[in-house]
């Protein structure tokens, strides 16, 4: 349970590691192929928006790749649930506000670390 924990972990660390690259340095590039609802200048207008959100999404990352670092088993379990908490939040407000499909590539991934770390 735990190897499959901190694996889950691992992944919602790299997926916001991608976010902040997307939002941060990608957004008038390749962020445009990602989000295709939204009109070519949308990019530009709200690029400064999107960095902000980035830098937000790295932070998220670093938090849980820090609980790798914490060799007691306590402390990991509670770093690593208030990280995954606040992924889970952003996740279920982004489905609430913007679209459904970011509760499950967000939200989704997250719960179930939560779910994981709670059952060790």
């Amino acid at each position: 349970m735990e190897l499959a924990a901190k694996i889950l972990i691992g992944f919602v660390a790299i997926l916001h590691l991608y976010f902040l690259w997307l939002e941060m340095f990608a957004w008038t590039t390749r962020a445009k192929k990602v989000f295709t609802g939204f009109s070519p200048d949308f990019f530009e207008k709200t690029k400064n928006m999107a960095a902000n959100q980035g830098l937000y999404n790295g932070f998220l990352a670093a938090g849980l790749i820090w609980s790798f670092f914490i060799e007691n088993p306590y402390w990991w379990v509670n770093v690593a649930l208030f990280f995954l908490s606040c992924v889970a939040a952003a996740g279920i407000f982004g489905a609430a506000t913007v679209s459904k499909k970011i509760f499950f590539v967000q939200g989704l991934p997250a719960l179930i670390g939560i779910l994981l770390l709670i059952y060790i």
